[in-house]
């Protein structure tokens, strides 16, 4: 709803997804970008797309540019393969990938805890052709667990993803059941408790699932909230989700957690994308 403004907004905790957004400009720049529309919390993809270990010198250019920025990053995902790009995460993938992700696990958590980061998310990986569902599904399961254990280390939760199957074919969570499975079968396995589902609103409604009772069922189990408009993936008002009336339900049941802008910008400046939402709000409190 371009140029209007959310009765509730300032109700909620937005923040701005990087990796999405302000993607026009380089990777450096765009935590000052965030803060200069507004912001005081960004989250991010795994950043570095082909590396699962980048140098120091690349995380501490980052961390210098999202502290000096004065903006909080609330969110990033593990080490997923090439996203954006074919790749729907690495974890249950056998052989190269899953290593790689392993690798990732300490490295995310460690930038994580160093700029006060609380959630790190998990993608699932694609089913692998000539695979064996149960073996990928196993594999899955003992990276979760390892991953659960180093965001405990942290003092953060794992989130775990339900994309939708009409964009990711080969993706196995694409309900919010089937995520929710994944959760309770990580934090069985690891016994810590700190698994959670990450709720992407977009999503969930590309896969024709009722979203109010979504909430009602599982809103107590989430950890983030993602949101962008349907059709199109744009800002909240390009498309018909009743994003505000979702994020009140979900206030309803309990949510007063993050709520992640993982947008497309459209055809204009990402800076110009916010029109949507009051200036009053969009800085947390």
């Amino acid at each position: 709803m371009p140029g209007s403004e959310w009765g509730t907004a300032a109700e909620q905790r937005f923040n701005v997804n990087l990796s999405i957004l302000f993607t026009e400009l380089p990777l450096l720049e765009r935590p000052a970008a965030a803060a200069a529309a507004g912001f005081t919390a960004v989250e991010l993809w795994w950043p570095w797309i082909d590396s699962p270990t980048p140098e120091h010198s690349e995380l501490d250019a980052l961390r210098k540019a999202v502290q000096d920025a004065g903006v909080r990053l609330t969110g990033l995902n593990l080490y997923a393969g090439r996203l954006p790009g074919p790749d729907r995460g690495a974890l249950s993938v056998p052989g190269e990938e899953s290593e790689r992700f392993r690798a990732n696990i300490d490295v995310a958590a460690d930038f994580a805890r160093s700029l006060g980061c609380t959630a790190l998310n998990a993608l699932y990986g694609n089913r692998i052709d000539g695979v064996d569902p149960a073996r990928q599904d196993a594999l899955a399961l003992e990276n979760l667990v390892l991953a659960a254990r180093a965001a405990d280390r942290i003092g953060a939760i794992l989130l775990i993803e339900a994309l939708n199957q009409p964009e990711s074919p080969h993706y196995p969570l694409v309900s919010a059941p089937a995520a929710v499975r994944v959760v309770d079968q990580v934090n069985e396995a690891s016994g810590l408790g700190n698994a959670r589902f990450l709720m992407d609103l977009y999503h969930l409604s590309m896969n024709g699932e009722d979203l109010p009772q979504v909430i009602a069922e599982y809103a107590d189990r989430t950890g983030h909230v993602q949101i962008a408009d349907n059709p199109g993936r744009g800002a909240p008002g390009t498309g018909s989700l009743p994003l505000e009336d979702l994020l009140g339900r979900l206030r309803k049941h309990g949510y007063d957690g993050w709520v992640g802008l993982e947008y497309k910008p459209g055809d204009r400046p990402s800076a110009e994308a916010f029109d949507w939402l009051p200036a009053e709000a969009r800085a947390a409190r």
